[in-house]
């Protein structure tokens, strides 16, 4: 069990954090962006009179066009429940990180958990069989031994 914990130190949590931080970096720039596309076609259209030429009304009709598009795809795409469901993962990643940590501490057999069952119970909340725990467990072993990163994920259900 101390082998899929850092499994899911190494790959699982850090890259659900990593994903997480991209999504709300783009959807910062999204909600910042639409609104100063939106400002700026106000603005080119204010400007629009047979003296300035086009070129407000070019500027007022494309700012206009890029803040539909951003604010179709920040709300379309819906980039902040994207940063939800990540930083929910990485939670849930981090919850179970801390149930095996303190089941392997627990000092007190009486309320430690069946190693059996807590191992099933495990493996199921990350979508595996319990021969496949232990397989990823071997795997990560012999990755730290060998100094190569492991190529598994612990969970296959996100």
């Amino acid at each position: 069990m101390r082998q899929v914990v850092e499994v899911i130190k190494r790959k699982d949590s850090e890259d659900y954090e990593r994903l997480g931080n991209k999504a709300l970096k783009m959807n910062k720039v999204l909600a910042a962006s639409g609104p100063l596309l939106t400002g700026i076609a106000a603005l080119g259209s204010a400007f629009m009179c047979p003296s300035n030429g086009p070129w407000a009304a070019i500027m007022a009709t494309v700012a206009g066009a890029l803040a539909s598009a951003v604010n179709t795809f920040e709300h379309g795409v819906q980039v902040g429940m994207v940063f939800e469901m990540y930083r929910n993962n990485a939670g849930f990643f981090k919850l179970v990180q801390e149930s095996i940590e303190w089941t392997l501490s627990e000092s007190d057999l009486e309320k430690r958990e069946n190693g059996e069952l807590f191992e099933m119970k495990v493996a199921l909340q990350f979508g595996r069989s319990v021969s496949q725990l232990r397989d990823l467990a071997k795997k990560s072993n012999y990755s730290r031994l060998e100094g190569s990163p492991i190529d598994e994920f612990a969970s296959k259900l996100f």
